[in-house]
């Protein structure tokens, strides 16, 4: 079955000096096949040393097959007949690199490309697969090589402070590290793992990408220990803030464990773990009834509560009091008798420099918790990902501000 459409070549963005010869539809396969040829006497580019003007010597023996947008609902596939030059400036007789594709055999037009990597962001590669009808390893491989030529290019030449957390990757002790520059508020670097290995790959990458270690004056993360010996050994210069997400964390979960010893003996705490744990304007109605009758009390969990309430609205204090403060409240935390509390305040006086430098930096992981949020979301609904680098591409997609226009 022929289809004759004036101007045909503008609905499948071929340009001069294609044309298409014919287009056949399978009625049967459901697929619209669109057969190019070039005008007689076109001269093309040289694909190896890019010379202009260069003859046709031939025609390569081959079909080359190219899948497109669809048509209605019905996949496009592209044949072209592929001419060969020979250049006059290299001397090489190579391909003609066709303008829909990345690559002469790449399987897939620029357009097609560019309508998964728009889908990606929203739907997971496996029903991206059943949606085209195309193999999500293909598919992968088309991400990746976006993906990989955008970090390719990226300029990190004006990196001065870092952020870092880390994400569970898989079930168990599988994990990556996301590195954020806070300024920007964009992933830098992915690595595998979570430990101090992660830091000296985060500064090689940035290093190769025109960044300067040196440079990096502030750096934000947890109190791991192989997160602090990885970021005093590659980044020198830099001065230490411990999220304060992960303080008021740590600080919610004494409290939760100070609730579970205590309702052991206490009724009245029985099914009140969440009124603890969060803040009184997230409360139910409800919730706010039970807290209300219970903060004030002489119980070890409302002391607790209200030690986190108080160490909470320290982060709130003007730099110039908000140290002493928190010295105050550490003092407070090592007399409290309350075991849990009292680990949290040992754990802010071994890290007091980089718990108040938090008042000269304001650097939080607040964004990097919204990532890690966003990839176990899409995690989830892809139910797991096949490997770390799929899981790292992924990340990059979602919040790399990568760019996808530069010429590759």
């Amino acid at each position: 079955m022929l289809v004759e459409i004036p101007n045909i070549e503008r609905v499948f963005h071929i340009p001069e000096p294609w044309y298409i010869d014919r287009c056949q539809f399978d009625e049967k396969l459901k697929k619209l096949d669109v057969y190019l040829k070039f005008r007689k006497g076109a001269l093309f580019a040289c694909s190896g040393c890019g010379a202009e003007a260069q003859p046709v010597k031939d025609i390569a023996n081959d079909d080359q097959v190219w899948r497109h947008l669809n048509f209605a609902e019905y996949p496009i596939y592209i044949h072209a007949e592929h001419p060969r030059t020979t250049c006059s400036e290299c001397n090489r007789i190579l391909r003609v690199q066709v303008p829909w594709a990345i690559k002469s055999r790449a399987g897939f037009t620029l357009h097609f490309d560019a309508w998964i990597m728009a889908m990606a962001k929203e739907m997971t590669m496996s029903a991206i697969s059943r949606f085209v009808n195309e193999t999500d390893k293909r598919l992968w491989r088309i991400l990746h090589h976006y993906v990989d030529h955008a970090i390719a290019v990226k300029d990190l030449s004006h990196v001065t402070a870092i952020s870092t957390d880390e994400t569970s990757a898989k079930r168990g002790h599988d994990y990556i590290t996301i590195f954020m520059d806070p300024k920007k508020r964009n992933v830098i670097h992915v690595t595998q793992g979570k430990d101090a290995t992660t830091w000296k790959a985060c500064k090689e990458h940035l290093e190769a990408h025109g960044g300067d270690a040196e440079k990096v004056t502030e750096v934000c993360m947890d109190m791991s220990p192989a997160f602090i010996k990885g970021a005093t050994e590659n980044f020198p210069n830099a001065s230490i803030t411990y999220d304060k997400f992960h303080v008021i964390k740590s600080t919610n979960e004494a409290v939760d464990e100070v609730r579970r010893t205590e309702s052991k003996r206490t009724d009245e705490l029985k099914n009140t773990r969440y009124i603890w744990l969060k803040n009184e304007n997230n409360l139910t109605q409800a919730q706010k009834e039970t807290l209300d009758k219970l903060k004030d009390c002489e119980l070890d969990t409302a002391k607790a509560y209200r030690m986190r309430l108080i160490l909470q609205e320290a982060y709130r204090y003007p730099a110039s009091i908000a140290p002493s403060v928190m010295k105050d409240w550490i003092s407070w935390g090592l007399r409290c008798r309350l075991e849990p509390m009292v680990e949290v305040a040992k754990m802010l006086k071994r890290h007091y420099d980089g718990v108040v430098r938090w008042f000269t930096s304001n650097l939080n992981n607040g964004l990097l918790e919204g990532i890690n949020s966003l990839f176990q979301a899409a995690k989830r609904k892809a139910r797991g990902y096949r490997s770390y680098k799929n899981m790292i591409a992924i990340v990059y997609l979602l919040a790399g501000k990568l760019d996808f226009s530069v010429k590759n």
